[in-house]
């Protein structure tokens, strides 16, 4: 089931737009490669994101006049067989702000997940990028199986709402069973409802078609800015395409070295520690913390909270309870951005009180649900990719061996990020490999940003990616803070030396420290 060691981006604009208001296809063309290559995008304003993308309202009007503009690119469904059928990939833009003089050309984002779709995510947060905009068009897209792009389909909406409210980590022999019966029927059900994608969502197959976009756009280089699972995808490209790389960020960055167990412990250290830092400075302020006298104090009540709640559930959002995995989603949501740590505060402090809303919403968030009980695909799209890519399976016995290590290790996430790894269990399609390969010889340098505070990519994988990508190509960046990322953290030293590197080409010295 989905849990934070699959979704590797926060999903911040479902969460911000919830807690205010509580708080105030494939086609059947085909084509040849070297027309696809060749095509005109037809760019007009954007419509309101699909369901598929997370709903909503058409982007606002830029804020140095313009508009978003939105596109479809074709693509082959299957890059073994380019001549073949073909798939729409949806696009987003803003044109530059600056004069056609100075146009660097397109820089391409991904924002993570995997499963997050960049068409709604991009205007959410463009207004973070505007100075980017001064001499780039700023591109995004809904990766293959993700939005508007041949979405992966599972289940219902009302199937996702009890899906989401099982026993993440089951005690029993019989809530094992339950467990893996519930896993076993989602799994089918993607391979019902989309089963002629689901062998075409790997990182690879992006890759490919961000290679792809780079030519539509008319760019001889992919200027690039990838974030959390989108640095994965980065590092992938540049191993696919070195030669075709051009100014690259990688920020919240995925160690490509690790296979999804490495992985899944690794994430739940980085959310123990984001968890302590959270504790930490909510005691430390001088008003009273409301929800523990010292840190151990804060994590001891949460871990009450969180026992209490497997047995008994409290109101949440109606009818549905907030039910302990519900719960540790919204804890571990939250601690994706310190700016959400007051929500995390208010929430517990309500839950205490038997009052589960707010952590309920912080846990739709996570799992791409609205007010309204529609899902975005994230979920479907987030397991189908993680499993294209991930070549191991485990077996409920494998992973109850594994569970007093992740528990060591993180007393409140361990076992949750552990049974985490039962998601690819009979899956339709085979893993790829134990992890990705990034290796880059021959690429431009590539911007890697670490943050020693990261909850979701832990900042050990930032060294790994640059080891990996190889001699004269990743130049790292270590930022000493808090949250998922650095760039958007609004720290000085981190924004100004990423964009003087993006628009400027002013490359910094490796290991580079920002605070």
């Amino acid at each position: 089931m989905a849990n934070p060691s699959r979704l590797r981006a926060a999903v911040l604009t479902t969460t911000a737009v919830l807690l205010s208001a509580l708080l105030a296809g494939c086609g059947d063309g085909s084509a040849k490669d070297g027309d696809l290559t060749a095509q005109k995008l037809d760019w007009k304003d954007c419509p309101s994101p699909s369901q598929a993308e997370g709903g909503g309202t058409a982007p606002s009007p830029l804020p140095k006049g313009g508009t978003w503009q939105c596109a479809t690119m074709k693509a082959p469904l299957d890059w073994g067989n380019p001549k073949g059928d073909t798939i729409d990939i949806a696009l987003i833009r803003a044109r530059t702000s600056g004069p056609a003089s100075k146009r660097i050309g397109s820089l391409v984002f991904n924002f993570g997940g995997p499963g997050g779709s960049g068409v709604s995510t991009l205007p959410a947060f463009g207004s973070d990028y505007d100075v980017l905009r001064t001499r780039y068009d700023l591109v995004s897209f809904d990766p293959r199986g993700v939005g508007r792009s041949a979405p992966v389909k599972c289940e219902s909406d009302d199937q996702l709402d009890v899906y989401f409210q099982q026993d993440a980590t089951p005690d029993t022999s019989a809530e094992r069973t339950q467990l893996v019966d519930r896993t076993n029927q989602f799994n089918a059900a993607c391979e019902k409802n989309s089963k002629k994608v689901l062998p075409h969502v790997a990182t690879t197959d992006a890759a490919r078609d961000m290679d792809l976009l780079r030519q539509v756009l008319g760019d001889d280089k992919l200027h690039y800015f990838g974030i959390s699972y989108g640095t994965e995808l980065g590092g992938v490209y540049a191993h696919l395409f070195p030669q075709n790389v051009g100014r690259a960020v990688f920020d919240g960055v995925v160690d490509p070295t690790q296979n999804p167990e490495q992985s899944a412990l690794g994430q739940a250290k980085g959310f123990q520690l984001a968890l302590d830092n959270f504790a930490e400075d909510c005691t430390s302020k001088t008003t009273q913390c409301p929800i523990g006298d010292t840190p151990q104090d804060v994590k001891n009540r949460i871990a009450k909270l969180l026992n209490d709640l497997e047995k008994n559930p409290i109101p949440g959002i109606p009818p549905r309870q907030l039910t302990q995995t519900a719960a540790t989603n919204g804890i571990a949501q939250s601690l994706y951005s310190k700016d959400f740590w007051e929500y995390l505060t208010e929430g517990l402090e309500d839950a205490y009180a038997g009052d589960g809303k707010i952590l309920m919403l912080l846990s739709d968030a996570l799992n791409g649900r609205d007010q309204n009980g529609q899902y975005s695909n994230l979920t479907a799209a987030n397991i189908a990719i993680n499993c294209a890519d991930e070549k191991p399976r485990y077996s409920v016995d494998y992973i109850q061996r594994k569970v007093p290590e992740f528990r060591a290790a993180a007393p409140l996430f361990g076992d949750y990020l552990a049974w985490g790894l039962i998601s690819c269990n009979n899956w339709a399609v085979p893993g790829a490999a134990d992890h990705p390969d990034v290796s880059a010889p021959g690429s431009a340098p590539i911007l890697v940003v670490g943050n020693t505070g990261d909850p979701a990519t832990p900042y050990e994988g930032a060294k790994k990616m640059v080891d990996a990508l190889g001699r004269g190509v990743g130049v790292e960046l270590t930022y000493k803070g808090q949250g998922h990322g650095a760039y958007d953290s609004k720290n000085k030293c981190v924004q100004s030396t990423v964009n003087s590197y993006l628009l400027n080409g002013t490359v910094p010295k490796d290991g580079k420290v920002c605070s």
